[in-house]
């Protein structure tokens, strides 16, 4: 038998063959770009034509969409960036020295506390910054804090990140690091602690956490968890803080306090 005739329309094979696969080829178009499409409740699904747009991925801007629900809360407008506070002068350290008397009784008078508040020798000038920013503008609340920080100028503060970063940082000499901090839990979306808090790497807005009271670390990861603090940008240590274990936040805390494991 010749190609001609096999592929000719006077063949009933190939008319029965051609026209099956008509038909299947409309019945998918049906379903998938109409009848699947038409079946969901979101308004940018309404109508054959917004459900063929919608299922061919054709951009809907002619479709009104209902706007993303503002949080309720406030969030941090700090804008990060490396360098943002490079270069802090002699005057301006002094400055941030002489601002931060008034912060000795909790953070101590060389920036170590001895109230389980945070330690603030050596820590980044952008983290000291963006956390006296976040307080003032009501991003992070703090009975204590929030005051202190409402009628800093941003030159204050720039003064004061300054000042603290200045000071020498607590050595980390304690031994080797749980899994948490070292390899994290990547099955339930945990990333090593050390990948954005020192250690292997340094996130622009991640403190340094080496020598925080376990206190403090343990408080903030469960107000994380519960989302009573929300001044991560991006959410990113809320989504971490859910998904650690009541031990891991323990042991996390525990470990850059210097305290050996229980």
């Amino acid at each position: 038998m010749s190609d001609e005739r096999l592929f000719s329309l006077r063949n009933g094979w190939f008319r029965a063959g051609v026209g099956a696969a008509i038909v299947v080829f409309f019945l998918s178009v049906l379903i998938g770009f109409v009848w699947l499409p038409s079946a969901k409740s979101d308004p940018q699904f309404q109508g054959i034509w917004n459900a063929i747009c919608s299922a061919a991925g054709v951009p809907r801007l002619w479709h009104p969409v209902e706007s993303a629900v503002a949080p309720t809360w406030q969030v941090s407008t700090v804008e990060l960036t490396p360098h943002m506070l490079d270069g802090a002068t002699s005057l301006s350290i002094g400055r941030g020295a002489t601002l931060s008397l008034r912060c000795t009784m909790c953070h101590g008078p060389r920036g170590m506390s001895m109230a389980n508040s945070p330690n603030l020798a050596g820590q980044y000038a952008i983290v000291i910054y963006k956390e006296l920013h976040d307080f003032q503008t009501g991003a992070r609340q703090n009975a204590v804090m929030s005051p202190m920080a409402h009628d800093l100028s941003d030159q204050d503060m720039r003064d004061l990140a300054a000042y603290y970063a200045s000071l020498p940082a607590v050595a980390h000499l304690h031994g080797e690091a749980p899994d948490i901090v070292a390899h994290g839990a990547p099955l339930r979306n945990i990333p090593a602690c050390a990948s954005c808090h020192g250690g292997v790497d340094s996130k622009v807005g991640s403190p340094w956490l080496d020598g925080l009271p376990a206190p403090y670390t343990k408080a903030q990861l469960l107000d994380f968890a519960k989302g009573t603090r929300h001044n991560d940008i991006s959410e990113q240590m809320r989504n971490i803080a859910r998904n650690m274990t009541p031990e891991e936040i323990d042991a996390a805390a525990a470990w850059y306090a210097g305290q050996s494991p229980q």
